[in-house]
């Protein structure tokens, strides 16, 4: 079994989720007795960036070149990315469950007649026949799916599977391939580009604080920021909070806003509605600080403190810059 990954890259660099999907399309390539192969889409990618997923369990990258592919156009990168299946003969293809691979995959799948297991969890159970977990009711549950088509697409959920150390492997044999297909026609025109800024990008954070209409205005955010400061974390937000602008929406976690799996999920002011457990239930330790003993975050809260939090947080965050300094 031929194994092809999308490595996606941001303006020439590869985040964590493209890291993740290496590793896991390497195991995957692994388990299966075949080879693992990259396909790079995009404009003037740096070949020392390229030559880095050599050591995410990567023997060649399949690199497609082209100025149409400096911005995301799901057409265009659904229709490179085919091309480079047929040619590489790949019965498995593997996305990161970002934005671009959840608007690429099911194209994918359609166009190739491939079944497709989106926001998987975890390796296969099993190769034949091929089971492999995901996520299902919006994240509150989970379900195996055993694909029967001779194309199989997994695009795996951010933060479900672990990377490879960077040099465990022997990047000796990597090599880059040009490759050069016929670019389709595109969907869409792109007219202009904003970036999200922040210290940590909110999809890719390990770590997550995030408040709800408990802090009362947008002036009390500081001391949400200073604890997300504080660990390393991105800041979020829930529904309610983005609605009435006191947070920009692209920092909505629920089921209508981003969906996310960190390491650790700290709610604050938040009473925990179903819409907004969705998009946080994958977390894998889940922190609830609410002045309501019961508010439904506690139902699901790994750790819960009852308190204001405008005495409980900062008195949170001084305990952990004490920790930190000491250690």
């Amino acid at each position: 079994m031929t194994v092809l990954v999308f490595a996606e890259n941001w303006e020439g660099k590869f985040k964590k989720p493209a890291l993740e999907a290496l590793t896991y399309g390497a195991e995957l390539a692994q388990k299966t007795g075949g080879a693992m192969c990259a396909v790079v889409a995009g404009n003037n990618v740096p070949a020392e960036e390229i030559k880095k997923l050599a050591n995410y369990g990567c023997s060649k990258a399949l690199y497609i070149n082209h100025p149409s592919l400096a911005t995301f156009s799901a057409m265009l990168f659904t229709g490179v990315i085919g091309e480079a299946a047929k040619k590489e003969n790949a019965s498995c293809i593997v996305f990161s469950n970002t934005y671009s691979g959840k608007s690429i995959a099911p194209r994918l799948a359609a166009k190739l007649k491939a079944g497709l297991v989106a926001g998987a969890v975890a390796l296969p159970s099993s190769i034949e026949p091929f089971v492999v977990k995901k996520k299902c009711f919006s994240g509150k549950g989970f379900t195996d799916v055993q694909v029967t088509s001779g194309i199989k697409i997994i695009s795996l959920s951010p933060n479900a599977h672990h990377i490879f150390a960077e040099g465990a492997t022997n990047a000796a044999d990597f090599k880059i391939e040009e490759f050069s297909p016929a670019m389709p026609a595109s969907d869409t025109t792109v007219s202009e580009v904003k970036k999200t800024t922040g210290k940590v990008v909110l999809t890719e954070a390990e770590i997550v604080v995030s408040g709800g209409r408990g802090l009362k205005g947008p002036e009390n955010w500081g001391i949400i920021e200073t604890l997300a400061d504080t660990l390393g974390a991105a800041t979020a937000c829930s529904k309610p909070v983005a609605d009435m602008g006191w947070r920009p929406h692209h920092e909505h976690v629920g089921q209508t806003g981003i969906t996310i799996s960190p390491n650790l999920y700290i709610a604050i002011g938040i009473s925990g509605a179903i819409q907004h457990l969705a998009g946080v239930s994958s977390s894998k330790v889940i922190v609830a600080i609410n002045t309501d003993k019961e508010a439904p975050f506690f139902q699901v809260a790994d750790y819960g403190i009852v308190g204001d939090a405008f005495e409980v947080v900062p008195k949170l965050t001084e305990s952990i810059k004490k920790f930190k300094s000491a250690h």
